[in-house]
């Protein structure tokens, strides 16, 4: 290189390419192109099966509630309060498949409330209680996204309260 000169001025037009790992991350490279009629194919097959969606979330909702009852019976122990957190996680999984952006939100805010194993025995039963009835509340009410007038506001308050927990 020149003295004094910039790599710019000394090779302006060279280019290093940055390989693109979105390509690699969608089925390019050499894994081939992404299959437009398999996509539709499965994309198909759900929007079959979504007229279940309504009965899988219900039960669903039931095992959040046993779980629920479960610890109210036995009382908070690791187990108990384990199966809580597994429900609940499910329903955070399943929500938005179900239709349900509303209830992905609520059972992430139990989640983060009880996701500690550590602090789980001392969550307060009452928050814990209030993020339950609110997903059976968004079914009920048919309160599918998070940005419903009273979903909104569910939310925001439970989000509110689980930070207040430092969760």
């Amino acid at each position: 290189m020149r003295k004094g000169a910039s790599v710019s001025q000394q090779n302006p037009s060279q280019m290093i390419p940055a390989p693109s790992q979105l390509r690699l991350k969608v089925g390019g490279g050499r894994l081939g192109s992404i299959d437009a009629a398999a996509i539709a194919k499965a994309e198909a097959a759900l929007k079959s099966l979504s007229g279940n969606f309504g009965q899988w979330l219900q039960d669903e909702i039931s095992k959040l509630e046993a779980a629920r009852l479960q610890v109210k019976t036995a009382g908070l122990t690791p187990e108990t309060m384990e199966n809580l957190y597994l429900r609940s996680h499910d329903l955070k999984g399943l929500g938005t498949t179900y239709g349900y952006q509303l209830i992905t939100r609520i059972a992430g805010s139990l989640c983060r409330l009880i996701d500690e194993k550590d602090k789980r025995l001392s969550a307060p039963m009452t928050l814990v209680d209030a993020h339950i009835d609110a997903i059976k509340a968004a079914v009920r009410e048919d309160m599918k996204a998070d940005d419903h007038p009273l979903g909104a506001a569910l939310i925001s308050e439970l989000e509110r309260r689980v930070k207040e927990m430092g969760c």
